[in-house]
């Protein structure tokens, strides 16, 4: 039995698993590269192609071509490509279809059981919407796991026996995550984490466009403006890239903008580069520290490791800034792979450990010694245990009658351990009163509030209150969720012990849509 490990990210994406001698190997695709970049390109209605050719064909047909997906997942998004509508998920599900047919080819294992990993700090909707992308591609989804999870997993791996608390910082494409985990005897904890899923390298990449923009003007002020063009914004867009890049091994780079038939050579250097993006990072040192305030709450004051990981935490400010603001040496950890690594390793051992917890032994036995592993490694991987933390609070909805105003009560804070469960007991507002209305509420900014604009309804539902019923007549509210960050919340009208449960239908797609697109896509040829 062959599992593997999915870095779905951003910009780019690659597949993992443990091979035969137990080491997590990332997996190349056809064109020969670790990663693929993670642009999906509608060559017609039944066809689509994935990766450095859709890429580059985004400057001659940037209508047609889809980049940055991840930032709409769990959004009530549709894009119209050849006169079919498109979700978040159906368009992930095509980069997952690649990353899948390539693995395949080239460790001559079906792909099928898969881990996909989410940045830390995505919400309910974001983590149910990349499972249902998993599903529409036909793959069976073990679990979604966080980024920095995977990331402390294939760090942990390098010297298993010893224990330590890091902290990582993760910089990716389009995401960025900071969590302080501990690793003891094998087993990891994670003590908090903290994010921001719109924050990532392709920010750094605006910021330069920008200045390339600017300065053509300022050479051809007569000239229409470059951002008018979508062809030209596509080139722009991919010359910044390879710049930024650039820029974290030298101290200049030239690019050349063309546009309405000028041409502008603009020099930027890695000082400029860093003044015009200072205040991005910022904000991940901000985001930083704020989960170093609540580690040191909890009792975490030292920090054996600093690891960075993401392939934009490459870029040399970032180091220089961790060290000058808080005092850190931080070191790169395998930051294009780790990822993928990790979710392999993962993948790995839960499905041993449900193996195991199912009576499957032998078959968990075969698994292990095909990948190389001692009895004693055996043991460790059943014994091992991974805790996590919810990532964002979660409350209901309440209206108060003396101030005429609604309000938020968290029943699940940010950073709270899982699996968590919390029951509440709310009271009717009015005599007589038939129904309830339950709104579950997430918290949507960086800190827990109780303003109803500073939160996301995730779903609501009704509950019956039987007739005569005075004002302030109970009704209990559970919230429970879950390792996978999956929330399930019930509640019950005391008397008649009435339930509601209320399914947490987010990301807008049902079940049932999940199969019809399933079965639409499959009919589609990815290449």
């Amino acid at each position: 039995m062959a599992v593997f490990g999915i870095d779905l990210g951003t910009t780019y994406s690659c597949i993992a698993y443990v091979d035969d001698t137990g080491r997590p190997t990332v997996l190349r695709n056809l064109e020969g590269a670790d990663t693929t970049p993670s642009a999906v390109y509608f060559e017609s209605p039944d066809s689509v192609v994935v990766g450095a050719t859709a890429k580059d064909t985004a400057v001659l047909e940037p209508d047609l071509v889809v980049e940055l997906i991840k930032r709409e997942m769990g959004r009530h998004l549709t894009l119209q490509m050849h006169g079919r509508l498109y979700t978040p998920e159906e368009i992930s599900a095509f980069i997952l279809r690649k990353l899948a047919a390539d693995a395949e080819a080239a460790c001559g294992l079906p792909v099928k059981d898969v881990v996909i990993t989410v940045p830390a700090y995505f919400g309910i909707a974001e983590r149910d919407a990349t499972r249902k992308a998993g599903e529409i591609a036909g793959l069976n989804v073990i679990d979604v796991l966080s980024e920095p999870i995977a990331a402390a997993i294939s760090y942990g791996v390098l010297e298993p026996d010893v224990d330590r608390t890091i902290l990582v910082y993760d910089l990716g494409g389009g995401t960025f995550d900071t969590s302080v985990i501990t690793i003891r005897d094998g087993d990891i904890q994670v003590v908090c984490t903290d994010g921001d899923h719109e924050l990532g390298g392709v920010d750094w990449d605006e910021r330069l466009a920008e200045y390339a923009v600017e300065a053509f003007l300022a050479q051809h002020p007569d000239a229409s403006h470059p951002l008018d063009d979508p062809s030209t914004v596509q080139d722009i867009r991919m010359q910044v890239e390879e710049v930024k890049k650039r820029l974290s091994v030298t101290t200049s780079r030239t690019m050349r903008v063309l546009h309405d038939g000028r041409v502008a050579t603009v020099e930027i250097t890695r000082e400029q580069f860093e003044t015009l993006t200072r205040d991005l990072l910022d904000r991940t040192v901000e985001i930083t520290r704020r989960a170093i305030d609540v580690a040191q709450q909890r009792g975490v004051t030292h920090f054996d490791d600093v690891v960075l990981v993401g392939g934009s935490s490459k870029m040399p400010a970032v180091a220089a800034r961790l060290r000058e603001e808080l005092g850190f040496q931080p070191r790169l950890h395998d930051p294009d792979l780790a990822v993928a690594k990790g979710a392999a390793r993962y993948a790995f051992e839960e499905t041993y450990r449900r193996l195991v917890a199912s009576g499957a032994a032998n078959e968990a036995h075969n698994m292990a010694r095909r990948a190389g592993l001692t009895p004693a490694q055996e043991d460790a991987i059943a014994a091992r245990k991974i805790r996590t933390v919810a990532a964002r609070g979660f409350g209901v909805l309440c209206y108060s009658a003396e101030t005429d105003s609604e309000h938020v009560v968290h029943l699940i804070h940010g950073n709270d351990p899982l699996p968590v469960e919390a029951t509440r007991t709310f009271y009717t507002v009015y005599d007589s009163q038939e129904e309830v209305g339950v709104a579950v509420m997430e918290q949507a900014g960086s800190t827990e509030s109780e303003r109803p604009e500073d939160n996301t309804r995730i779903a609501v539902g009704p509950i019956s209150i039987p007739p005569g019923k005075p004002a302030g007549w109970p009704i209990d509210v559970t919230f429970r969720l879950d390792t996978s960050g999956l929330l399930q919340v019930v509640a019950t009208e005391q008397s008649t012990q009435q339930r509601l449960d209320l399914a947490i239908q987010v990301g807008g797609m049902s079940d049932e849509d999940v199969a019809r697109s399933r079965e639409a896509l499959a009919r589609v040829r990815v290449s």
